[in-house]
């Protein structure tokens, strides 16, 4: 454990170091950005929609009897942007596009096409872990922001339609805009960003370090999304307990 985690902290050095040189790639990742928000951005809405809804459905009922029913789109918009949306699109990428990326890079190197490009004075960090960790860092926070909108959206959908809710649109909307501020989208954006890039570089150092064929490709595969799965849910609780200071010297 230890010595993996050395090995990725090493591995993220590198990244960094190599950043100077994005620019020569920007056309890998221009592509690995597409690949990200096309595999990803449908399925990140359907499971928003269905996110804000299941709020509203279980908190809803509880508010309306206590009589703040109006505080409704406070609390599904609050819940959203800086807690479900950062963690459920990370869980998402991790499995869709962290896997994906995982087993290309195995296979690279299951198959000495990593070897190859050494060969050709090609560095691998710069040309296959660089674009994918900071295409990666940029299309989950893209996504972050479209699900807290659909996630929204779906909130009203079912308070405005539940027979046991029955809150307007225009109260929903209206508690919404009252109880949420720019700090709030912002604290689920940086979540959002460090898991991202938690995910880039688990996935990609269990990419390279890949042995064993096939089935050391699977292995490769299994690992790196459940670390990945394990690192946002213990950076959740590190990042909030972070930005708590922040959010009091916001007023929330």
């Amino acid at each position: 454990m230890f010595r993996n985690l050395g090995e990725m902290l090493v591995l993220f050095g590198a990244v960094a170091r190599a950043l100077p040189r994005l620019w020569r790639e920007r056309w890998k990742v221009s592509e690995q950005l597409f690949d990200i928000g096309n595999a990803s951005l449908f399925m990140a809405c359907v499971l928003s929609l269905f996110i804000g809804g299941v709020l509203s459905l279980q908190s809803g009922p509880v508010l309306v009897e206590n009589g703040i029913g109006t505080a409704l789109g406070q609390l599904v918009a609050i819940a959203m942007c800086k807690e479900l949306a950062p963690v459920m699109m990370s869980i998402l990428i991790a499995g869709r596009v962290g896997s994906a990326m995982t087993a290309e890079l195995g296979s690279m190197r299951v198959y000495q096409e990593i070897d190859a490009l050494r060969t050709l004075a090609i560095h691998p960090i710069h040309y296959l872990v660089l674009p994918r960790v900071v295409a990666i860092g940029v299309a989950v926070p893209c996504l972050v922001v479209f699900s807290n909108l659909v996630g929204w959206l779906g909130g009203a959908i079912v308070a405005a339609h539940n027979d046991r809710i029955a809150v307007p649109w225009a109260t929903f909307f209206m508690g919404l805009r009252q109880g949420v501020d720019l700090s709030d989208v912002v604290n689920g954006l940086i979540k959002s960003f460090f898991f991202a890039i938690c995910i880039g570089v688990i996935c990609c150092h269990q990419g390279l370090t890949t042995r064993g064929g096939p089935r050391g490709i699977g292995r490769s595969v299994t690992k790196a999304v459940v670390n990945s799965l394990v690192v946002i849910l213990i950076l959740d609780y590190v990042l909030t307990r972070l930005l708590l200071p922040f959010d009091s010297a916001f007023g929330h």
